[in-house]
């Protein structure tokens, strides 16, 4: 990889261009070393080279950004038999630019569900069937009781055993993509903040670090250390959430109430100290839109000090509840050689023994100076994934104290002036789900986006949950779901 470029990003990211052969030579180096794909997608140049396709992997050294230009028609490698997870992004990348991956196994549509372009209705998607004797299929969604976003789940089943999953997602494409184009630079990093709500903190983060790198700008150190604490918080506020609905779906609603209780009051003091319960727009170009006083951080702190006591209580309740392990234990399982096979990612690859957390390797300062405690487990079932979420709480109020003690002085912005040329700049955060991607390229005058392209780990994660839920009882598709939690919108962008 030594043709490839540095990028002025907090984290090793270097981004270079390649040719067919390179594009398959990178791969398979990657592969063999153990790295993992993080993205794949692609775009449309104006300036006489018809497309481009890229890709996005992760190694030990850092993240490594490859572009594979395109002439009209051209196609390009498959990677899907490589890295599976690649399938999906495939699918989307023919959908959103008419990128066609050469010997792909599966061609059919992704996010485009035949009605883009005001056409009659489209022909029933081609789900695969499972055929035999009592085996019948269970129809979910697209629309689902609650206010969860839409997503079609098809279970093959013999009596209440899961034979096959199959999902189809897309149902809340929005046009992310196009619309960032039609954004000032210094304006997207709210819709960035947008793309999935309970990752605002994530994307907008990643979305200024790209901005900045392709900016040539360096960003104080107390706003890189602001971030961390928004990030932090945003971390535990989900983790808090998904806790208390995992107590629900095994039928232990007191873990719904008191979870719900610690949330509510987590998100409340986010919206005193930061102006914003999520703690939307608080991170723009440069820096931090708000500060943090002294009485903040103590208010901060001592927070922390009340909430870890409760935590900690809640987490040797639901250990020791009998009803909740027996939901828990062996449900909804992915093997570590699963995990790594798939590409799993964030913190359901942690409880699958995948050692990856970019606050740990490569570590994003401040991270680098915070001797971060990586949560991890082996069992990659649905207790597996409650015990992280737990840990990884633990370890946030650990680091949330640690941020507001060493917070440095100085100022929280810099300025940014946008370049003069066409630059492309990369963000890379741990968001509480997984790590989240942005490849921004700002246009020949510097000053407009050419394309701007987020992902988010549900991609990886989605394809995993089909195999996950291979062998259990339809009544614990629920409880596996929300174990990992994944995101339509992050996905359907």
């Amino acid at each position: 990889m030594s043709m490839l470029v540095p990028l002025p990003t907090p984290v090793p990211i270097r981004h270079g261009v390649v040719d067919r052969e390179g594009w398959l030579a990178v791969a398979q180096d990657v592969l063999a070393s153990g790295g993992r794909l993080v993205s794949l997608w692609g775009s449309r140049r104006p300036d006489g080279v018809v497309a481009c396709a890229a890709y996005a992997f992760s190694f030990e050294g850092g993240l490594a950004w490859i572009e594979l230009p395109l002439a009209e028609g051209e196609a390009y490698p498959d990677l899907s038999a490589m890295f599976p997870a690649a399938g999906r992004m495939q699918r989307a990348a023919h959908d959103l630019d008419g990128l066609v991956a050469e010997g792909a196994a599966d061609t059919r549509p992704w996010l485009d569900h035949g009605l883009w372009q005001g056409q009659a209705m489209p022909p029933p998607y081609p789900f695969v069937r499972v055929e035999g004797e009592g085996v019948h299929e269970i129809a979910v969604g697209p629309v689902h009781a609650g206010i969860i976003e839409p997503g079609h789940f098809r279970f093959s089943v013999v009596g209440e055993k899961v034979l096959r999953l199959e999902e189809r997602l897309g149902y809340v494409h929005k046009g992310i993509d196009r619309r960032f184009t039609e954004l000032a630079p210094l304006e997207a990093h709210r819709l960035a903040g947008r793309v999935s709500g309970d990752s605002t903190v994530a994307y907008a983060w990643a979305y200024c670090m790209a901005l900045e790198a392709a900016a040539g700008c360096s960003v104080p150190a107390r706003a890189q250390w602001l971030r961390a604490v928004l990030l932090e918080r945003e971390r535990v506020a989900n983790h808090l959430g998904d806790l208390g609905a995992l107590g629900n779906d095994a039928a232990f609603g007191v873990g719904l109430a008191q979870f719900s209780r610690l949330r509510e009051d987590w998100q409340r003091l986010s919206m005193r100290l930061f102006g914003h319960r999520l703690m939307m727009d608080r991170i723009v170009p440069g820096g931090m839109a708000v500060d943090l006083d002294e009485a903040g951080c103590r208010a901060l702190v001592a927070q922390c000090d009340a909430i870890e006591p409760e935590v900690r209580r809640l987490h040797s309740i639901y250990d020791e509840h009998a009803g909740l392990q027996d939901r828990f234990i062996t449900t909804g399982r992915v093997t570590p050689q699963l995990a790594a096979q798939l590409g799993l990612t964030g913190l359901a690859g942690r409880a699958s023994a995948q050692t990856w957390d970019l606050r740990c390797n490569p570590s994003l300062p401040p991270y680098d100076q915070l001797d971060v405690t990586m949560a991890t487990h082996r069992n990659g079932d649905v207790a597996a994934r409650v015990t992280v979420r737990f840990d990884e709480t633990l370890e946030s109020l650990r680091l949330l104290r640690e941020l507001c003690r060493r917070l440095p002085v100085g100022p929280v912005r810099a300025d940014l002036s946008l370049p003069t040329a066409a630059a492309v700049g990369a963000g890379w955060v741990e968001g509480w789900r997984g790590e989240v991607f942005v490849a921004l390229e700002l246009d020949d005058s510097g000053q407009a986006i050419r394309r701007c392209h987020c992902h988010d780990p549900s991609w990886q994660n989605w394809p995993v949950l089909e195999h996950a839920v291979i062998g259990n009882i339809v009544p614990d598709f629920p409880l596996i779901n929300k174990s990992f939690n994944l995101s339509y919108s992050g996905h359907d962008l």
